[in-house]
């Protein structure tokens, strides 16, 4: 995966192409790597989780952050990664975005006519929640 990365970072496009998996290397588009590598500035990797990948293994999950300015925005590329072993080396196989964990609230929601958390003793829809 960090192979990967600063392959990204520094435009080795055929690299790129050759780490894909024999499986999907059709699918893999030059041109669309290209774009998306020359196309933005990396500025930092960070490996989220691993699962597999050891000696032994035939496949691994690998999930990133890669980080990156493109037209001037900072953006994040957010991605599980599958990894396959093919003739003793690995392999790009696949990716897709994790999908989202979804947040517990710490204190149950204010109602409207609850009153107000912020102290004031009037009911939440008639003091914070009115926007006023």
């Amino acid at each position: 995966m960090r192979s990967r990365y600063t392959a990204f970072a520094t435009h080795a496009i055929d690299y790129l192409v050759a780490t894909h998996h024999p499986d999907t290397l059709p699918e893999a588009d030059r041109e669309k790597i290209k774009r998306f590598s020359e196309g933005a500035t990396w500025s930092g990797l960070e490996i989220l989780d691993t699962e597999g990948g050891h000696p032994g293994d035939q496949e691994g999950w690998v999930e990133f952050i890669a980080r990156y300015t493109e037209d001037g925005e900072a953006r994040l590329h957010h991605e599980r990664s599958l990894f396959r072993r093919h003739q003793g080396r690995w392999f790009f196989h696949s990716g897709h975005q994790p999908k989202a964990v979804p947040t517990l609230r710490a204190h149950p929601k204010t109602g409207r006519n609850d009153p107000c958390p912020c102290g004031s003793g009037k009911k939440y829809k008639k003091c914070c929640a009115s926007g006023s």
